[in-house]
């Protein structure tokens, strides 16, 4: 391994390290949460107000917490239950997604788009 390998090795970590800096700086917190039942929204959750909601899904009851201005599925039926493994989500975007339940919890977007079409 000569000089030129090395500085080449450090100008690449120094790349991908603005690259995930870039990447972590954009994330924004959510301050809303849907809850569609197949696809239909049945609740609004504001993530400010720490708390736990109890949905129908369509394996019975999905419960839902709120922690900290993160959000979470802590309780419901389904064979694996990889909807509570999935944890808390926070950042717009993101999602949990349970199918044996028909529930989606989404986090939008909190900016109006004002483009006009």
């Amino acid at each position: 391994m000569n000089k030129n390998d090395i500085k080449l090795i450090i100008a690449i970590l120094i790349i991908i390290t603005i690259f995930f800096i870039i990447y972590y700086l954009n994330f924004k917190k959510a301050n809303l949460a849907y809850v569609y039942y197949e696809n239909n929204l049945i609740l609004t959750i504001d993530l400010s107000i720490d708390d736990v909601y109890e949905v129908n899904g369509g394996n019975g009851i999905v419960k839902i917490e709120v922690l900290n201005n993160q959000i979470r599925v802590i309780e419901e039926n389904s064979p694996r239950h990889l909807c509570s493994k999935q944890g808390f989500i926070s950042n717009t975007g993101q999602s949990i997604i349970c199918l044996p339940n028909k529930i989606i919890i989404e986090l939008p977007n909190n900016e109006i788009d004002t483009e006009v079409s």
